[in-house]
């Protein structure tokens, strides 16, 4: 999958988007989001479990730096980290993030250039927030065999 961009008009096409996303996903899937404070990176992971059919509430983790959701159907459970707080590679290792990788669908917020050596197949998204409005640009890039197709349905 090469870099696919798209606008998304409002939060609610947001999580619809990333509902779509969740319908690609599998476990051991790995998921890194980029983007500025505020631009919808949390907003995004609420559509995937949304999709994925896991517990919430879905919330941005930042003082928890993890949450597990597990699924309401027999699916792979959703780990939510997000990586702002966390200053390096021995910081990500305490994690232990890999243990749980492959059972599950990992989704990094802030994870750019600290989570790539979990997988050498992933989905890196970078949502920028357009100025006044809720309108987003949402950039996807597949990493790796797995991601070598084309991008979630429009719709």
């Amino acid at each position: 999958m090469g870099a696919d961009a798209e606008r998304l008009a409002t939060t609610d096409e947001t999580r619809a988007y990333g509902a779509r996303l969740a319908a690609r996903l599998r476990a051991g899937d790995l998921v890194v989001l980029s983007g500025a404070l505020g631009a919808g990176k949390t907003t995004l992971v609420q559509g995937i479990a949304e999709g994925l059919k896991v517990r919430g509430p879905i919330t941005s983790p930042t003082f928890v730096i993890a949450r597990v959701h597990p699924s309401l159907r027999q699916g792979p459970p959703l780990v939510h980290v997000d990586a702002y707080r966390i200053g390096g590679d021995l910081e990500v290792d305490d994690l232990d993030l890999d243990a749980s990788l492959e059972e599950s669908v990992t989704v990094v917020e802030w994870g750019e250039g600290l989570v790539e050596g979990l997988s050498d197949e992933r989905l890196e998204i970078h949502i920028d927030r357009e100025t006044g409005d809720d309108a987003r640009l949402v950039t996807v890039h597949g990493v790796g065999a797995r991601w070598s197709d084309t991008p979630p349905d429009r719709g």
